[in-house]
């Protein structure tokens, strides 16, 4: 995955992996804190709710073979002007949302003009310095699903074969679209394709198949990037559509998660001390490989702009940016604990996701260069 950075002692610029490289050291720290930025959601403000080490705050992510600049948060309003971008899918793309808002925050207010949902599943705020509009949709899927429930089935149910509308159905407004999910694949599921059932996924007790998760994840992006097309491009009259789909997030559960030090680390990894193996390395590949073929497919469409926002590998480097035990305010006050909740899986905000919108800017700046 390449992105146009700037060489440091060149100026020039050059192709850069930015997949490659290593977490080294930066005095400046991240361009916000936990309580200049109001839209964090509790359970990744760990600042607030009492971490007690601040080093993993001041860390930066060096590809090997150029800079990835700090992230401008008026660049990012500048090309984004009189646009909307959309965040689609699961928890970890509300994440990526919210050290966007964050970020962007430093130098322009959000407004929030639209809540709908529990837990504000579905936002969506304004910009009015650049009439920017950012949202999240809700759709750990992104297509059609039926969610288990307490009343129902302790199940979920995928139709793969059809996008969620939930979402879909404003894809006409979207200027922009980041798609990223993965982890509500690993739940219990049954699959279905038109009417007919696939088969499961740990479903004891029901007379399906299990098939697994990978290629249920393979078909639920390939749908999802076939619809963005058909609908968004082949048949549209405007501008068509940029779409970023964020690779798989990996967790970093070193024990139970009701347990104290379930992820306790306060460092990154180094290079070559943690491989990306196993399911990690399988979800991101999948998801690779089916942008490569969108991205074939798309080719004859003029405006359809797709990427991989490849950030698997380095956010796997860094066992040391969740919120742990605190995800909750305090939870030593009293005295240690040995049983406590932890969030292995999601970022602080601030923390190293805050990476992962510095190198999307970078390829908003890689196509809007190419678009001039």
């Amino acid at each position: 995955m390449s992105v146009f950075c700037a060489e440091v002692e060149t100026g020039k610029e050059t192709p850069c992996d930015y997949t490659s490289g290593n977490w080294v050291q930066d005095k400046l720290g991240p361009l916000y804190n936990g309580t200049t930025c109001a839209t964090i959601k509790k359970g990744q403000n760990c600042i607030t709710h009492g971490r007690p080490d601040l080093g993993y705050l001041f860390w930066r992510w060096k590809p090997k073979q150029c800079h990835i600049p700090r992230f401008e948060p008026n660049t990012f309003l500048q090309i984004l002007s009189n646009k909307h971008i959309a965040f689609v899918g699961d928890s970890m793309a509300r994440n990526q949302l919210e050290s966007l808002l964050c970020m962007l925050a430093t130098v322009s207010p959000p407004n929030l003009v639209y809540t709908d949902g529990e837990e504000n599943k579905f936002r969506r705020w304004h910009f009015s310095s650049h009439n920017v509009s950012v949202s999240v949709y809700w759709s750990p899927f992104l297509v059609k699903g039926i969610e288990k429930s307490q009343d129902g089935p302790n199940y979920n149910k995928l139709y793969l074969d059809q996008v969620n509308e939930r979402w879909a159905a404003d894809m006409g407004q979207m200027d922009m679209i980041v798609l990223s999910v993965g982890h509500w694949f690993l739940h219990p599921a049954v699959y279905f394709e038109g009417d007919s059932v696939l088969g499961c996924h740990y479903c004891p007790g029901l007379s399906h198949s299990e098939i697994g998760f990978y290629d249920v994840l393979r078909k639920a992006i390939k749908t999802t990037l076939k619809t963005i097309i058909e609908r968004r491009v082949a048949n549209a009259n405007g501008n068509g559509v940029n779409v970023i789909v964020t690779t798989f997030s990996p967790a970093h559960f070193e024990g139970e998660w009701d347990k104290a030090g379930a992820c306790a680390k306060t460092k990154p990894y180094m290079e070559g001390e943690k491989q990306l193996e196993g399911m990690d390395a399988e979800m991101r590949q999948l998801e690779v490989e089916e942008v490569e073929a969108a991205k074939a497919n798309g080719k004859k469409f003029a405006g359809f702009r797709l990427q991989a926002l490849d950030v698997t590998k380095l956010s796997l480097m860094r066992p040391d940016g969740h919120p742990g035990p605190y995800m909750n305010p305090f939870p030593f006050a009293d005295r240690v604990q040995e049983r406590v909740q932890n969030d292995c899986v999601h970022w602080c905000l601030p923390g190293p996701i805050d990476t992962w919108n510095e190198i999307m800017l970078e390829v908003l700046n890689k196509w809007n260069n190419q678009g001039r």
